[in-house]
């Protein structure tokens, strides 16, 4: 074999390991199935298309379109694909980050809600904004011009503290002058002779109030005894209150039986007499006419005796002539 023909059979081979490595590359990149998506923000932060789709911080796909909506030229309209089965739902939020500090931008998406339903192809991806570099330069002048003017605040109340300091300082010196100095030592003697003179009388109460506090004592030694004395005393008598509680219990029940029968009774006697009330009335009225004929008989043998042995009147004597 010639040279020449071993040279075309080496390209031709190379040519042929080119096409299948691009071939199986290209299946293993591009030929997956991928899921658009879209979001709006209202700042892009430089993205362009192309830059990675993070969810949930690992890359997921990448941005397609970046522009100015249609419906809103307020805000940015970003559109995205992303690797199917990527479980992308409602609580999932879009915003503008960056894997590091000094990389390109990237759209970094929130995992979401377990239970959250998961989003279509072409549904909207709910965003947050993200604060811009010329918002925290901002930010950042505003505080730095209250941070002068608090400085500046500050320095006129430390003038008014220092003086208000020196003030205090001037009104202790004169506190602590001579006179005053002169002043409390006299109060301090006075307040030691006072001392060296009542100190017997308080030695004295001292000594009362440990002889009180003796005598205390031995009266609460001697009322420990009647405190159990009368501990047993209240536990007999509420053994004692246990013991008859059964049989008066039982007494009032009988009692109330009693009583229940004596209403009934009471009850009966009443039908009873409501039931004879003419006869006892006419039986009341006979022993009434009884009593007045046994007067009238009781008066007539007051006045004729004799009428129990004769039944006439004898004849009345004659006056003697």
């Amino acid at each position: 074999m010639s040279v020449e023909a071993k040279v075309g059979t080496f390209v031709l081979g190379c040519l042929l390991l080119l096409g299948i490595t691009i071939y199986y590359v290209g299946n293993h990149q591009w030929g997956r199935v991928m899921t658009p998506y879209k979001t709006y923000l209202r700042y892009a932060g430089g993205m362009e298309p192309g830059a990675s789709v993070l969810f949930g911080g690992i890359a997921a796909g990448k941005v397609t379109a970046v522009r100015p909506s249609m419906e809103d030229p307020t805000r940015i309209e970003i559109r995205l694909e992303v690797r199917q089965g990527t479980p992308v739902n409602e609580s999932s939020i879009a915003k503008l980050g960056s894997v590091t500090l000094m990389s390109s931008p990237a759209l970094s998406i929130v995992t979401g809600a377990r239970d959250a339903r998961r989003l279509e192809a072409g549904q909207v991806i709910r965003s947050q904004e993200t604060v811009s570099m010329d918002d925290m330069a901002r930010k950042v002048a505003t505080v730095a011009d209250n941070a002068n003017g608090l400085i500046t605040e500050v320095r006129v109340d430390l003038k008014e503290i220092s003086g208000n300091a020196n003030t205090l300082l001037a009104n202790l010196n004169e506190v602590t002058g001579p006179a005053n100095r002169q002043h409390i030592a006299q109060l301090l003697r006075q307040v030691n002779s006072l001392l060296a003179t009542e100190s017997p009388k308080i030695d004295q109460i001292t000594d009362q109030l440990l002889a009180v506090s003796h005598h205390a004592d031995a009266v609460i030694e001697k009322a420990g005894p009647l405190l159990d004395h009368t501990d047993s005393t209240v536990s007999n008598v509420n053994r004692t209150v246990d013991q008859l509680r059964d049989p008066i219990i039982q007494d009032l029940a009988q009692l109330q039986v009693t009583m229940n029968q004596a209403k009934s009774m009471m009850a009966a006697i009443q039908t009873l007499v409501q039931a004879n009330d003419p006869n006892i009335s006419e039986t009341i009225n006979n022993l009434r006419i009884a009593t007045e004929n046994l007067d009238q008989l009781t008066d007539q043998v007051k006045q004729q005796p004799w009428s129990l042995v004769r039944i006439r009147q004898p004849k009345d004597r004659k006056m003697p002539q």
